[in-house]
Protein backbone atom coordinates (compact mmCIF):
# COMPACT_ATOMS: atom_id res chain seq x y z
CA UNK A 1 0.00 0.00 0.00
CA UNK A 2 1.33 3.41 -0.96
CA UNK A 3 0.19 6.40 1.10
CA UNK A 4 0.92 9.85 -0.27
CA UNK A 5 1.17 12.61 2.33
CA UNK A 6 0.08 15.81 0.58
CA UNK A 7 1.81 18.80 2.17
CA UNK A 8 -0.86 21.47 1.83
CA UNK A 9 1.13 24.66 2.40
CA UNK A 10 3.66 26.42 0.21
CA UNK A 11 4.42 29.40 2.44
CA UNK A 12 7.89 30.29 3.65
CA UNK A 13 8.47 29.07 7.20
CA UNK A 14 5.51 26.70 6.91
CA UNK A 15 4.57 24.31 9.67
CA UNK A 16 3.09 21.74 7.27
CA UNK A 17 6.51 20.40 6.26
CA UNK A 18 7.43 19.86 9.92
CA UNK A 19 4.18 18.04 10.57
CA UNK A 20 4.62 15.91 7.43
CA UNK A 21 8.12 14.89 8.49
CA UNK A 22 6.76 13.97 11.93
CA UNK A 23 4.07 11.84 10.24
CA UNK A 24 6.77 10.15 8.18
CA UNK A 25 8.91 9.50 11.25
CA UNK A 26 5.91 8.12 13.13
CA UNK A 27 5.07 5.69 10.35
CA UNK A 28 8.69 4.55 10.17
CA UNK A 29 8.67 3.88 13.92
CA UNK A 30 5.57 1.72 13.54
CA UNK A 31 7.74 -0.48 11.29
CA UNK A 32 5.11 -1.72 8.88
CA UNK A 33 6.74 -3.22 5.82
CA UNK A 34 3.45 -3.34 3.90
CA UNK A 35 3.11 0.45 3.84
CA UNK A 36 5.13 2.82 1.69
CA UNK A 37 4.83 6.48 2.66
CA UNK A 38 5.72 9.31 0.27
CA UNK A 39 5.80 13.01 1.07
CA UNK A 40 4.26 15.00 -1.80
CA UNK A 41 5.25 18.62 -1.39
CA UNK A 42 3.01 21.11 -3.21
CA UNK A 43 5.78 23.68 -2.95
CA UNK A 44 8.03 21.46 -5.08
CA UNK A 45 5.23 20.76 -7.55
CA UNK A 46 4.56 24.51 -7.97
CA UNK A 47 1.22 23.96 -9.71
CA UNK A 48 0.00 27.14 -11.42
CA UNK A 49 -3.63 28.12 -10.87
CA UNK A 50 -5.69 25.67 -12.87
CA UNK A 51 -6.70 27.11 -16.23
CA UNK A 52 -7.11 24.05 -18.44
CA UNK A 53 -9.63 23.92 -21.24
CA UNK A 54 -11.26 20.68 -20.06
CA UNK A 55 -12.97 20.18 -16.72
CA UNK A 56 -10.69 17.90 -14.65
CA UNK A 57 -13.52 15.44 -13.98
CA UNK A 58 -13.34 14.44 -17.67
CA UNK A 59 -9.85 13.01 -17.15
CA UNK A 60 -8.71 14.78 -20.31
CA UNK A 61 -5.66 16.79 -19.33
CA UNK A 62 -4.38 19.30 -21.85
CA UNK A 63 -1.52 20.74 -19.80
CA UNK A 64 1.79 18.87 -19.34
CA UNK A 65 2.04 19.79 -15.64
CA UNK A 66 -1.53 18.65 -15.09
CA UNK A 67 -0.79 15.29 -16.74
CA UNK A 68 2.39 14.87 -14.67
CA UNK A 69 0.41 15.63 -11.48
CA UNK A 70 -2.27 13.13 -12.54
CA UNK A 71 0.31 10.43 -13.23
CA UNK A 72 1.92 10.98 -9.83
CA UNK A 73 -1.30 11.03 -7.82
CA UNK A 74 -2.54 7.92 -9.65
CA UNK A 75 0.32 6.01 -7.98
CA UNK A 76 -1.14 6.56 -4.51
CA UNK A 77 -3.50 4.10 -2.86
CA UNK A 78 -4.47 6.46 -0.04
CA UNK A 79 -3.77 10.02 1.05
CA UNK A 80 -3.06 11.98 4.19
CA UNK A 81 -3.73 15.67 3.69
CA UNK A 82 -1.68 17.97 5.93
CA UNK A 83 -3.57 21.24 6.10
CA UNK A 84 -3.09 24.54 7.85
CA UNK A 85 -6.15 26.61 8.58
CA UNK A 86 -6.21 29.90 6.68
CA UNK A 87 -9.09 32.27 7.47
CA UNK A 88 -11.32 29.38 8.63
CA UNK A 89 -10.53 27.36 5.51
CA UNK A 90 -7.72 25.43 3.92
CA UNK A 91 -4.88 26.70 1.80
CA UNK A 92 -5.44 27.82 -1.80
CA UNK A 93 -2.48 25.67 -2.89
CA UNK A 94 -4.22 22.56 -1.58
CA UNK A 95 -7.55 23.54 -3.14
CA UNK A 96 -5.83 24.07 -6.48
CA UNK A 97 -4.02 20.72 -6.26
CA UNK A 98 -7.29 18.91 -5.57
CA UNK A 99 -9.12 20.73 -8.35
CA UNK A 100 -6.44 19.85 -10.93
CA UNK A 101 -7.63 16.26 -11.20
CA UNK A 102 -10.67 14.05 -11.23
CA UNK A 103 -10.49 10.28 -11.47
CA UNK A 104 -7.07 9.99 -9.80
CA UNK A 105 -8.62 10.77 -6.41
CA UNK A 106 -11.70 8.61 -6.84
CA UNK A 107 -12.11 5.44 -4.80
CA UNK A 108 -9.04 6.03 -2.63
CA UNK A 109 -9.16 6.54 1.11
CA UNK A 110 -8.22 9.81 2.76
CA UNK A 111 -7.14 10.96 6.20
CA UNK A 112 -6.67 14.50 7.44
CA UNK A 113 -4.19 16.25 9.71
CA UNK A 114 -4.93 19.88 10.48
CA UNK A 115 -3.64 22.66 12.66
CA UNK A 116 -4.34 26.32 13.22
CA UNK A 117 -6.61 28.61 15.19
CA UNK A 118 -9.31 25.96 15.68
CA UNK A 119 -6.80 23.09 15.58
CA UNK A 120 -7.48 22.81 11.86
CA UNK A 121 -11.06 21.63 12.29
CA UNK A 122 -12.54 24.11 9.80
CA UNK A 123 -9.95 23.37 7.13
CA UNK A 124 -10.49 19.65 7.57
CA UNK A 125 -14.28 20.05 7.29
CA UNK A 126 -13.90 21.88 3.98
CA UNK A 127 -11.37 19.43 2.51
CA UNK A 128 -13.64 16.54 3.41
CA UNK A 129 -16.52 18.16 1.51
CA UNK A 130 -14.40 18.66 -1.58
CA UNK A 131 -12.88 15.19 -1.22
CA UNK A 132 -16.32 13.61 -1.15
CA UNK A 133 -17.20 15.38 -4.39
CA UNK A 134 -13.97 14.10 -5.93
CA UNK A 135 -14.81 10.53 -4.91
CA UNK A 136 -12.30 10.18 -2.08
CA UNK A 137 -13.34 7.68 0.57
CA UNK A 138 -13.48 9.46 3.91
CA UNK A 139 -11.87 7.07 6.38
CA UNK A 140 -12.94 9.28 9.32
CA UNK A 141 -9.26 9.40 10.29
CA UNK A 142 -8.62 12.90 11.57
CA UNK A 143 -5.93 14.48 13.71
CA UNK A 144 -6.39 18.06 14.85
CA UNK A 145 -3.12 19.31 16.31
CA UNK A 146 -3.67 21.52 19.34
CA UNK A 147 -1.70 24.61 20.32
CA UNK A 148 0.46 24.54 17.20
CA UNK A 149 1.53 28.16 17.66
CA UNK A 150 3.02 27.40 21.09
CA UNK A 151 4.68 24.22 19.85
CA UNK A 152 6.13 25.40 16.54
CA UNK A 153 9.30 27.19 17.61
CA UNK A 154 11.67 24.23 17.11
CA UNK A 155 13.02 23.06 13.76
CA UNK A 156 11.03 19.84 14.09
CA UNK A 157 7.54 19.10 15.28
CA UNK A 158 7.10 16.48 17.99
CA UNK A 159 3.70 14.98 18.58
CA UNK A 160 2.41 14.27 22.03
CA UNK A 161 1.10 10.91 23.27
CA UNK A 162 -2.44 11.62 22.02
CA UNK A 163 -1.19 12.60 18.55
CA UNK A 164 1.02 9.52 18.27
CA UNK A 165 -1.99 7.30 19.05
CA UNK A 166 -4.08 9.24 16.54
CA UNK A 167 -1.39 8.71 13.90
CA UNK A 168 -1.49 4.97 14.53
CA UNK A 169 -5.29 5.07 14.20
CA UNK A 170 -4.95 6.92 10.89
CA UNK A 171 -2.76 4.16 9.51
CA UNK A 172 -5.12 1.44 10.72
CA UNK A 173 -8.14 3.13 9.14
CA UNK A 174 -6.38 3.74 5.82
CA UNK A 175 -5.29 0.10 5.71
CA UNK A 176 -8.82 -1.08 6.55
CA UNK A 177 -10.36 0.94 3.74
CA UNK A 178 -7.65 -0.08 1.30
CA UNK A 179 -8.22 -3.76 1.93
CA UNK A 180 -11.96 -3.57 1.15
Amino acid sequence: MKIQVIIGSVREGRTAIKVARWVQKGFEQLGLSTVQLELVDLKEWDLPIFSGANPPMTGIYDQPKQQAWADHIAQGDAFIFISPEYNHGYSPALKNALDYLGKEWSGKSAAYVGYGSTNGSRSIDQIRQVGTQLGLIDSSAVLEIREIFKRNSAETFEGNEFEIKALQSILEKLQRYHSR
